[in-house]
């Protein structure tokens, strides 16, 4: 599984990359998480507002941070 995290370092974007984390650990799944900060790279997922949330390629959530309840549940559903 790969995910994004989309954003340019704000710390809306801090705070969404940390919950990520958090749920994997607690899932023990394998995931490959990685931050995305270029601003065209971030445009060509059709994103105008960060923090956003990419699971293999599809944008979960943009301009906010999701619940923790949400972010496990998308990753749930990815694992299956």
């Amino acid at each position: 599984m790969k995910i994004e995290i989309l954003g340019t370092g704000c710390p809306k974007c801090k705070k969404l990359s940390e919950l990520t984390q958090k749920v994997i650990q607690e899932l023990g799944i394998s995931a490959e998480i990685s931050k995305v900060t270029d601003i065209n790279k971030i445009i060509d997922y059709g994103v105008m507002v960060t923090p956003a949330l990419v699971i293999d390629g599809n944008v979960k959530v943009a301009g906010k941070i999701p619940s923790k309840k949400e972010i496990t549940e998308w990753i749930e559903e990815k694992n299956k």
